[in-house]
């Protein structure tokens, strides 16, 4: 079988909610190897676990997550946002990918602070675009970085000596096998995101690449198996 890391797209969203615990163990039960979150600072700067910037979407409260302390928060969702480092102790030794939206240089830090304080950096990757990946690199030389890339124009050579990614991380509709090969001649790793189906998983691997971001774990771990 070809070696091609499979994450869970916010964990196993079509078995539990997104960005919970139940969701990344379910993930992980499926045979992800890893499981991409969305984390975000509450009001006390605590990094939790959620992908809008409001609670409205997941948790019907029109709330923006920044305006509540973490102790509101769990007033308000039933403890059903969890911290980073409650994630990180589910997930046990098992790797996430922390998606940093709406990152500043001030969460940043707090967030790769949280995941130093955790012991937990060998078992934790960051993926995001370029500004808050520079910020991810400026708080950790040695940060595992996934750079989100939304155009088939290569990044700039100054930018990659900058950020030092190990995974450049691609919209699934752009990849292609002449991308793959160039992102490899470049010495990076390319990722995907976010098939669903098993059609483009087949043609995502076909094409070469190392890693494919999925809300149907379970589809791509059974196209794997197929793979010779």
């Amino acid at each position: 079988m070809r070696s091609v890391t499979v994450v869970g797209h916010r964990g196993d969203p079509y078995r539990a909610r997104e960005n919970t615990l139940a969701s990344i163990g379910s993930a992980f039960a499926a045979g992800a190897d890893a499981v991409e979150v969305d984390v975000r600072l509450t009001e006390d700067e605590v990094p939790v676990l959620l992908h809008d910037d409001t609670l409205k979407r997941l948790w019907r409260h029109d709330r923006p997550l920044s305006s509540l302390t973490h102790a509101r928060l769990r007033e308000l969702t039933g403890g059903g946002v969890p911290t980073l480092r409650d994630a990180l102790l589910t997930a046990g030794a098992h790797r996430l990918m922390l998606d940093l939206p709406g990152g500043n240089e001030a969460s940043v830090r707090r967030i790769v602070g949280a995941v130093r304080e955790a012991g937990a950096g060998e078992r934790v990757y960051y993926c995001a675009g370029a500004v808050a990946m520079l910020q991810v690199r400026a708080a950790d030389p040695h940060a595992e970085i996934a750079l989100t890339w939304t155009s088939l124009a290569p990044p700039r050579p100054a930018l990659l000596d900058a950020v030092r990614p190990k995974w450049l991380n691609y919209r699934f509709g752009l990849v292609s096998r002449e991308l793959a090969e160039r992102v490899h001649r470049d010495g990076l790793l390319l990722s995907a995101w976010t098939p669903d189906t098993r059609r483009t998983m087949r043609r995502l691997i076909a094409n070469g690449v190392d890693s494919i971001t999925t809300n149907r774990v379970d589809v791509l771990a059974s196209v794997l198996r197929k793979v010779p």
